[in-house]
């Protein structure tokens, strides 16, 4: 094995923004380069944390962790781990980080994990009771936040359905706080496939529609929101389109009280998701 292909061995200098492995992880912070590699980056000690107990789980793999000197001695139980677990270290330096890194101050962790979305079938199993749907959601912040969301308030999977951003996408994963390892994620481009598997799942598929005629306390009062539920959100600019709400089974509002004129995605999609989870355990 040549120098480039191992983690630099102690007195070794090491790995630079230049060295091969460095060079091809970085391809990670495209959705190209992972779909191709079919991997992804997991920056920081909590999402590294994550990952590592994810695929303890045995349900993925880390396949390397990237670290500089400084954060080896910051993260020294988080190393431990990694070692424990047989998961290869590579000593980076400060630049190598950097560029590895999409965020103004890298933490100097970064594992490189297989893909974490699953089949339609896997994340749908039989008795889910709630799921999230995004609709074309385009902006990996807000989509991030509603894994987080999701995971928060024990829904059963999330679907990113029809021109969605990738759940891999390196602002997403760091806005879900971890929470894309912790529940079923799917990916498919049919929307249609997606409502479909969710019907034949049991569920009964709600769009988050801020102009529906009736709102999220109505639908409550009555108990629609204890039935198994998939809650379909649209994107941030153009919400739902209003062939998609048709074919849905219905479609709520949240009500605003205030002088608001909206709620952004992640706000209006923690308000129906915990709806429909306080509805259900009650």
């Amino acid at each position: 094995m040549s120098a480039d292909n191992r983690a630099p061995r102690p007195g070794e200098a090491p790995f630079t923004e230049r060295t091969p492995r460095v060079v091809a992880a970085r391809r990670l912070t495209r959705r190209s380069g992972r779909d191709r590699a079919e991997r992804f980056l997991a920056e920081g000690a909590q999402a590294v944390r994550e990952a590592l107990a994810w695929a303890a789980a045995g349900r993925g793999r880390v396949h390397e962790l990237f670290l500089t000197t400084d954060a080896a001695t910051r993260n020294h139980a988080l190393v431990a781990a990694a070692v424990d677990a047989g998961v290869p270290l590579s000593t980076v330096t400060d630049k190598a980080a950097a560029a590895l890194s999409e965020t103004v101050t890298p933490q100097g962790l970064v594992a490189v994990c297989s893909l974490v979305d699953v089949p339609l079938t896997a994340a749908l199993t039989p008795g889910v009771r709630l799921v999230a749907v995004l609709h074309g959601v385009a902006d990996p912040g807000n989509a991030g936040t509603v894994v987080r969301v999701a995971d928060a308030a024990g829904a059963d999977a999330v679907i990113f359905a029809g021109d969605a951003v990738d759940p891999h996408n390196g602002k997403c994963v760091r806005a879900s706080t971890g929470s894309v390892f912790h529940l079923p994620i799917a990916r498919v481009r049919d929307a249609g496939e997606a409502f479909a598997a969710c019907r034949d799942a049991g569920l009964r598929l709600v769009a988050a529609d801020g102009y529906a005629p009736e709102d999220l306390v109505t639908a409550d009062l009555r108990g629609d929101l204890a039935v198994p539920t998939g809650w379909v959100f649209g994107s941030e600019a153009h919400g739902l389109p209003d062939e998609v709400v048709a074919g849905l089974d219905a479609a709520l509002k949240v009500p605003i009280y205030g002088g608001a004129e909206s709620l952004n995605l992640a706000t209006a999609a923690a308000v129906c998701l915990y709806a429909s989870a306080r509805a259900q355990r009650v």
